[in-house]
């Protein structure tokens, strides 16, 4: 029986949202851009979930597999369906009963994870379909102040500089911000998550070989991950959406982020340069693995779409989205992306894969290293909010807190005609029901002190502010202000909200809202805006909860 972990939280920026963010059903529906809603009725559909890190490729390679019009042995055409989702979702969605009838995720130990969650389906027939190995992107010209290309660095450097900014100070020159920041993604959601951690482990105990549950309760291991830890400034649901965000910004605002090679070939455009740890390394192979739950006709239409991916055609394709070829008949990757920081020979040192019981034991440290999060959220309840929006805000809001860690902070304060504080600096863990209870409680009246809210939720900030936590401000609104007399959008309110170091994210609830201010808010204070409505709600608060490091994923 799956019971997903309560998380420990730490706070985290992301600057860009994919919706929906988390992952669709595995099953998929509706309209699809390969056509599949259009096919004739005897169509073979088959419904593929991989890893995020292949979907640039996989993209394609549906795309022209569909074109292809491969037919059955009953000479049905077989059309297949992506969606991608990190591991540890896929796991969880399946233990709880979807179902795919490929899945490809980054190692087989998330197939045997699953098993340990009570579905075996997936381990029988498991094959390779592309490599890639997980390295630190940097900016260049970050890389480049650590001494790379020349000296070698690894995952206990970059742990130390992020733990220590003087240290980082002196290498960098002061140039890219005061601290190291930096980012992996979530290891209940992702591989490489998961991966980053164990790396960590394995560099701390100077172990090639696979290292254990017991290994993980090591000091030195603890202090290892800690340090690295220290300088995440936020959590990604995936290495894809990770090196998406990377790029989109500069080295100011996140100096190194753990992904796969090929992530960074495909957008760091050399800009972003892959760090080959000096410790080592896991090597995520992506198995495709068939449901032998399935039909006889399922499992062998995803064969099918499998030995096209094995194929030459899917091959060269995959080396042209960065992954490495599994298919010796094929080239590996081009002169162009060896410039770009790329080196085949590389990593000199390969972890083994990790066993379930590992996987289990460094989520349990992950929740030890975690900053608590001191938060204060600003709900709109003016009139506008009537409804339907009202009831979906309170929802996604309540599960929002249900995933927070014991030893977070919340403040909450709803706005109208004038902001009220309802939870006062509450510790999650002795007030939880009272907090979901109190957002209950919410209903839609008056007018819009938007900007008395943003000030009187930056002052809560500054006065429950702790250097042992991190603090972030959460503002939801869909409308502009209309009666704020305290504050307006100016330098003032500009700087009492970052007085306390506080990450902002807003959000624009509907068409109606003040996207420009929302926008401009969230970009001063390192934060992130985005643009939701009634559909998209839900999936804007889970992902603020995995980007905190909320319970999501999978656990023991």
């Amino acid at each position: 029986m799956m019971n997903v972990r309560n998380f420990r939280w730490t706070a985290v920026f992301i600057i860009t949202l994919l919706l929906p963010t988390l992952a669709c059903s595995l099953t998929g529906g509706g309209d699809d851009e390969d056509g599949v809603d259009a096919l004739p009725n005897n169509a073979q559909v088959i419904d593929v979930a991989a890893s995020t890190a292949l979907e640039p490729w996989l993209t394609q390679a549906v795309q022209d597999f569909n074109n292809a019009e491969v037919m059955n042995s009953a000479e049905e055409q077989v059309y297949a369906r992506l969606t991608a989702v990190e591991a540890g979702e896929a796991a969880a969605d399946m233990a709880a009963g979807s179902e795919a009838a490929l899945w490809i995720p980054d190692d087989r130990v998330w197939v045997n994870l699953l098993a340990d969650q009570g579905n075996a389906a997936f381990q029988d027939d498991c094959v390779s379909t592309a490599e890639s190995p997980l390295v630190i992107g940097m900016w260049r010209p970050v890389a480049e102040s650590l001494g790379w290309p020349g000296l070698p660095l690894g995952w206990l450097d970059i742990g130390s500089l992020a733990g220590d900014p003087s240290s980082w100070a002196y290498y960098s020159g002061g140039e890219y911000g005061d601290s190291l920041r930096i980012s992996h993604a979530h290891p209940g959601l992702s591989g490489a998550g998961t991966g980053t951690l164990l790396a960590l482990v394995q560099a701390a105990q100077s172990k090639t070989e696979a290292v254990t549950a017991v290994d993980i309760q090591q000091p030195i291991v603890q202090a290892s991950v800690g340090a690295f830890e220290s300088g995440v400034t936020w959590f990604s649901t995936g290495p894809d959406l990770l090196g998406q965000t990377m790029a989109a910004r500069d080295p100011s605002y996140l100096g190194a982020g753990v992904m796969y090679e090929n992530t960074i070939i495909y957008y760091g455009k050399g800009d972003i340069v892959p760090i080959y740890p000096l410790e080592g390394t896991f090597m995520a192979d992506f198995p495709a693995c068939i449901n032998q739950s399935a039909d006889v006709k399922i499992k062998e239409a995803a064969g099918l779409f499998r030995d096209y991916l094995l194929g030459e055609e899917g091959q060269t394709t995959a080396v042209a989205y960065g992954l490495r070829t599994v298919n010796t008949a094929v080239a590996p990757l081009t002169d162009r992306d060896k410039m770009h920081g790329v080196d085949l020979t590389q990593p000199h040192i390969l972890f083994p894969s990790p066993s379930v019981e590992t996987v289990y034991a460094i989520q349990e440290l992950w929740q030890q290293e975690r900053k608590d999060v001191n938060m204060v959220m600003l709900l709109d309840t003016s009139g506008s909010m009537r409804g339907s929006k009202m009831v979906n805000m309170r929802t996604a809001a309540q599960n929002f807190v249900s995933k927070m860690g014991d030893d977070d902070t919340i403040s909450i304060i709803a706005f109208e005609t004038e902001p009220q504080l309802i939870v006062d600096h509450a510790r999650v863990g002795d007030s939880r029901t009272k907090i979901i209870h109190s957002i209950e409680e919410l209903s839609a009246a008056g007018d819009t002190t938007l900007f008395d809210a943003i000030g009187d939720g930056a002052t809560q900030i500054i006065n429950t502010h702790s250097v042992e936590a991190s603090n972030a401000l959460v503002v939801l609104t869909d409308g502009e202000d209309t009666r704020s007399y305290r504050y307006a959008f100016d330098q003032r309110l500009i700087d009492l909200v970052n007085e306390a170091e506080t990450a902002v994210f807003t959000i624009a609830y509907g068409r109606d809202a003040d996207e420009e201010t929302l926008r401009a808010l969230a970009e001063t204070a390192n934060g992130n805006f985005y643009l939701g409505d009634e559909a998209s709600i839900d999936a804007i608060y889970e992902e603020m909860s995995a980007a905190f490091g909320g319970a999501v994923g999978v656990g023991r």
